[in-house]
């Protein structure tokens, strides 16, 4: 059975993605609200995050979070258990970089191409955790099977985004959700094809909408 690509990710109410862990972990671009997940994080949240963490499974990263997660993951103690789970899995790294990979078990793809090819192979099923700047390609290339994402209550303004530039436009099927005592929404979702485009307007527009209309056409609404 071919593997399954599963985006686990924290968002913002407003989309953003960026740095959920810690104020040091991701500041690119003046981002000033590091940390905003772990403020929100409760019991129910963390029981979501075992659901999409449960072995077996291979690690899909970009770069940054790659580097992120080797300078932390690998100097926990010893008794940690995501630490040891994550020593134990394969980390595959989508970058163009040729900088070294020093993390145990971790691999280089170069591309879509190259994670197409992963996917279509034997092997447990792919995590993304964190990596925004890989999602709106992988969409594009029709690659992510499910999303699982904790909606936290808050809004940042600014921030990279789960659904960045590139990104193609489609429907999502819900899967399962809810919602914690903290207020945060746990989603899962599949994909579910193109937009259905269908309209409320009334079946014999009004003067007004004809001549609203003629306006846009002519770029003056």
């Amino acid at each position: 059975m071919a593997r399954r690509i599963i985006g686990a990710a924290f968002v913002s109410l407003d989309g953003v993605m960026q740095a959920p862990g810690g104020p040091e972990e991701d500041p690119a671009g003046g981002f000033a609200h590091g940390g905003w997940m772990a403020a929100l994080f409760d019991e129910a949240v963390g029981s979501q995050v075992d659901t999409f963490l449960r072995p077996p499974f291979d690690l899909l990263l970009g770069r940054r979070t790659y580097d992120i997660f080797a300078a932390h993951w690998p100097f926990v103690p010893a008794d940690d258990a995501i630490g040891i789970m994550f020593a134990a899995n394969r980390k595959f790294v989508l970058t163009r970089s040729d900088a070294p990979l020093a993390w145990q078990g971790s691999q280089r793809l170069a591309g879509m191409d190259e994670v197409a090819a992963l996917k279509a192979g034997e092997g447990p099923d792919l995590v993304i955790q964190g990596s925004s700047t890989i999602y709106p390609e992988l969409f594009a290339h029709g690659l992510v099977d499910r999303l699982v994402l904790m909606i936290a209550p808050v809004v940042l303004g600014a921030g990279k985004r789960l659904f960045g530039e590139g990104t193609p436009a489609g429907t999502w099927r819900a899967v399962e959700h809810r919602v914690s005592p903290g207020g945060s929404v746990m989603a899962t979702y599949e994909p579910a094809g193109p937009v259905a485009i269908t309209s409320f307007a009334m079946p014999e527009p009004s003067a007004a909408e004809l001549a609203r209309r003629a306006a846009i056409a002519a770029g003056t609404w």
